[in-house]
């Protein structure tokens, strides 16, 4: 069974760029047709899809936070990271990385992580 862990610090300062790994245990992130996926939620609001990476190394972000994100991965540490950049407090949100696989979204999802933005 897959699982997924996020790590990370869990204060950012406004302007810094916030870094996030998911490590993938259980399977490995080059397993044909799989994708993995970043995911927020701020206070108060639902869950917001920030991007993925596939299998063969391709990318996809949301159109809102694309200019600020990027997500690459590390296949020999089976782990996958995203960077949000020039942070502001309104991308304070718990960050959960999840995984794709066909037609099936977000099937497996790591516990989640506390990000808060604040000098």
């Amino acid at each position: 069974q897959v699982q997924l862990q996020e790590s990370g610090p869990g204060l950012v300062a406004p302007s810094q760029t916030l870094s996030l790994t998911c490590t993938v245990s259980g399977g490995s992130i080059r397993m044909k047709s799989t994708y993995w996926s970043w995911i927020r939620q701020s206070p108060g609001k639902g869950l917001e899809w920030i991007g993925d990476i596939t299998y063969t190394d391709n990318t996809y972000y949301s159109p809102s936070l694309k200019s600020r994100t990027s997500i690459s991965r590390d296949t020999s540490t089976n782990q996958f990271t995203l960077q949000l950049s020039s942070v502001t407090p309104e991308d304070t949100a718990v960050y959960y990385c999840a995984r794709g696989s066909g037609d099936i979204a977000f099937s497996s999802w790591g516990q989640g992580t506390q990000v808060t933005v604040s000098s």
